[in-house]
């Protein structure tokens, strides 16, 4: 198909703002599905997207549209003058449908690589929220056509004159042409389709040129092998031929092309501005890289696609197998996953009290969640989590060193240390005016600098906070939606990192450190945390047969204890009067097994302990 009949399209929104839902409509508009698929939100095809009711993963399908021959002679008015407009061709639409939590800001960023334009949906009762000018900025940085669309316009209450004057004000877009819609009842898709096809500019690339095609995905099936997403920049693409993957230096052939209609369909060729998928039977996952570039092996590139920007995943926590021997089908799970979400990573480490297991790197807590919940649930892993961290940096004394570190584990002895800092974030929050107070105590509570407050309309407001990371991570979100009762939102973007006075937060288990719940917190916090912690672990730690000291130490000072008392048996009840010293002399046999079990035996920590970490630091 000739490009200048093909659009590329992204839909970015802040959460729940109803992308998928536009994204089915357009589909089931063109007869691409019927009304039950619509009704399931078929783009949304993981089981943990479908639980959540959220876009996790971004999706790629192609639509093809004929505009009716009076909106054609429109269209052609506006696209071409005068000219006479013929007969209407047939348009070929295709469109990533995105996620719109901050966790995920990475799948939007690899989406708006390969497109032209967006359309940036906005609700149209809550108006611009934190995540809509987050992905607006996104998509403006790379120079994409962006065409504002409100939408929800059936709901009993909207703020659309409000919601207009908001986009201009706050993201700096002409709301001017800014489409009405409402996906969900159908209203106003036509004018969608007709503002994708006069707005938005058509692919650039040269067909004769050598083949140039960006990878901005890829999933693992276990009869086919990878599957690689591409856009086409240059050149075609047949099936048959042997292409060459530029960063990994490898050569295949290409066993099919086909595109998503939202099904896999097979086609004869790729070609300039088009998006769809190449098998070539490899099953070495390490072979296909997102951002690499395609080209033909006989007659390659000169030199490679941009690609993208490595994601900075600031998140970590360890996942082991419950089983120790699953620990290679955990490796091979998180290889493939991998694939299909290159915003994470993975390491092996080990553990005393867990064993063999890995030390996995996120953006953030729900994609931390959302990892741990596929593993379990689609490729039937069971684990064990430690709590999660975030990433230092640590400057040595005596060699001026600095050592990035994301297990609590490694931070060395403090008489090593020069300094210790942490990442900073840079928070945008939104909230209702009358919630302004509540949300400057949170943040003040958690460490937070004040930057600034903007009132956006009469009854809400735009603060900006310089957070630390970790203060962010476990609770913020939860804490904000409570507080503003679900009317608040937020966006942060990390800004660098700061000294700040931070000490490793050691946890003792009958006076054995266990890694695996070591943690780093600031000075002024440790004993608050120290004694929640053990709290909550006396808690989860069932009773053995001997007494069990629970510690949280600072180096070598104990700034908590708990402890769990030991099992009592009454070893007397079967002595009934009598002398008293047959008594004692059973007490004596206990006590000194006890005594010996002590020395001995080993504690059982169950899994939910290791989690005990997160929720004290939330009862705090």
């Amino acid at each position: 198909m000739s490009p200048e009949f093909i659009r590329n399209f992204s839909i970015v929104a802040h959460i729940d703002h109803g992308k998928s839902t536009l994204a089915d409509q357009l589909l089931l508009k063109t007869g691409a599905i019927t009304e039950r698929e619509f009704k399931e939100q078929i783009l949304d095809d993981l089981d943990v997207e479908r639980d959540r009711g959220i876009t996790v993963k971004a999706r790629a399908v192609a639509i093809h549209y004929t505009p009716s021959e009076e909106m054609w002679a429109d269209i052609s008015k506006k696209l071409h003058g005068d000219r006479k407009p013929g007969k209407p061709p047939t348009f070929e639409l295709n469109l990533i449908d995105t996620p719109g939590h901050v966790d995920f800001a990475y799948e939007v960023s690899r989406s708006l690589a390969a497109c032209e334009g967006a359309l940036l949906l906005v609700d149209a009762f809550q108006g611009v929220q934190a995540q809509s000018v987050a992905n607006a900025y996104a998509a403006i940085e790379a120079g994409l056509e962006i065409v504002p669309v409100v939408n929800k316009i059936d709901l009993p209450v909207t703020r659309i004159d409000d919601v207009l004057e908001e986009v201009e004000n706050i993201i700096g877009l002409d709301a001017t042409d800014a489409l009405q819609i409402s996906a969900k009842k159908g209203i106003g898709i036509e004018t969608v389709f007709q503002a994708i096809i006069e707005r938005i500019p058509p692919p650039q690339g040269d067909p004769k040129a050598p083949l140039k095609a960006l990878v901005f995905d890829s999933k693992y099936d276990s009869f086919r092998g990878v599957m690689t997403y591409v856009r086409i920049m240059d050149g075609t693409v047949t099936a048959g031929e042997k292409i060459k993957f530029l960063r990994a230096g490898t050569i295949h052939d290409t066993i099919e092309v086909g595109q998503f209609l939202p099904a896999m369909k097979p086609t004869k060729t790729l070609g300039p501005g088009q998006t769809g998928y190449i098998i070539t039977g490899v099953k070495e996952v390490a072979h296909i890289h997102v951002g690499d570039t395609v080209t033909m092996a006989a007659n390659p590139a000169s030199e490679p696609l941009p690609g993208y920007k490595t994601p900075q995943q600031m998140v970590f926590c360890g996942m082991y197998p419950t089983d120790n021997v699953d620990f290679e089908k955990l490796r091979d799970e998180l290889e493939r996953l991998s694939l299909n979400d290159a915003s994470f990573s993975y390491a092996p480490e080990t553990s005393d009290a867990l064993g063999f297991g890995f030390r996995c790197g996120f953006l953030g807590m729900l994609h931390m969640e959302i990892i741990q919940q596929r593993l379990e649930r689609e490729n039937e892993v069971d684990l064990i989590q430690t709590a999660p961290n975030v990433t230092y940096e640590v400057e040595l004394r005596n060699t001026g060193e600095v050592l990035h570190i994301d297990n609590p584990v490694d931070v060395p002895n403090a008489g090593d240390m020069e300094e210790i800092r942490e990442p900073i974030a840079r928070v945008t929050f939104i909230v209702p005016a009358d919630n302004i107070g509540i949300i400057m105590q949170m943040c003040s509570e958690r460490r937070g600098i004040y930057k600034s407050t903007e009132f956006i309309g009469s009854d809400r407001a735009q603060l900006i906070y310089h957070l630390p990371l970790g203060e962010i991570i476990y609770d913020m979100h939860d804490k904000l939606k409570s507080a503003t009762r679900g009317y608040g939102t937020m966006d942060y973007e990390i800004i660098g990192f700061e000294p700040a006075d931070l000490v490793k937060l050691d946890i003792l288990v009958k006076e054995v450190k266990v890694e695996a719940l070591a943690m780093i917190v600031h000075r002024d916090f440790a004993d608050r945390r120290g004694r929640a912690v053990v709290k909550r672990l006396k808690k989860e730690i069932d009773k053995h047969q001997f007494e069990v000291a629970l510690q949280a130490a600072i180096g070598t000072r104990v700034i908590a204890r708990e402890t769990i008392s030991a099992l009592r048996k009454n070893v007397t009840a079967k002595c009934y009067g009598g002398d008293i010293t047959r008594k004692r002399k059973l007490l004596q046999k206990q006590k000194e097994g006890k005594k010996r079990m002590k020395s001995f035996g080993q504690v059982e920590i169950p899994q939910k302990a290791f989690l005990s970490v997160l929720e004290a630091g939330a009862d705090e």
